[in-house]
């Protein structure tokens, strides 16, 4: 099961990124999140980041230091996930993936200020200026993370609950 669903996401993840979508409207960091709590540990880190090589090289790759600060930003987001390991909850998951969103923010805009090419000048008020750009891009992550996370958490525990392990058939006492 757990070969076929890191399957499946990797397909979705991958899919999602290629077709039109608005600006950072993907499931990506929420299929981190989820391969975390839900899958082994060598799949919760294999499928976001085979999910952004296989889309990445269809859309085309973007440089090795930019592409390995987003990478290892999706791998610590799994990282993350790992904590909801037998431990979900609403509350988690949705602090979890608002941590998330955050990470790969700050962490992603950091890597553009950084980069030598990077139109962002090496001062304080360049890196100021990298963020505040990015905000727009911002919202559609913390959206898309908050919402796809919810489907997929909800489906998998839902199928969980009412699918794969019915309630047992309680007898009337005659």
């Amino acid at each position: 099961m757990s070969i076929l669903l890191a399957l499946v996401l990797i397909i979705f993840a991958a899919f999602s990124r290629l077709i039109p979508h608005a600006p950072n409207f993907t499931p990506v960091i929420s299929i981190a999140l989820f391969g975390g709590a839900y899958l082994k540990k060598q799949y919760a880190f294999a499928v976001p980041v085979a999910a952004l090589f296989l889309s990445d090289a269809v859309i085309g790759f973007y440089g090795l230091t930019s592409m390995a600060f987003v990478y290892g930003t999706v791998i610590l987001i799994a990282a993350l996930g790992l904590t909801l390991v037998n431990k979900t909850s609403t509350g988690r998951v949705l602090a979890l993936s608002l941590i998330g969103s955050i990470v790969f923010f700050v962490v992603t805009n950091f890597s553009v200020w950084l980069l030598p090419y990077s139109i962002y000048p090496k001062t304080y008020a360049g890196l100021v200026e990298c963020y505040v750009a990015a905000i727009p891009f911002f919202g559609n992550t913390v959206l898309s993370t908050l919402v796809f996370s919810a489907v997929m958490f909800g489906a998998y525990e839902g199928a969980e609950k009412y699918v794969f392990k019915p309630k047992a058939i309680q007898r009337s006492a005659s």
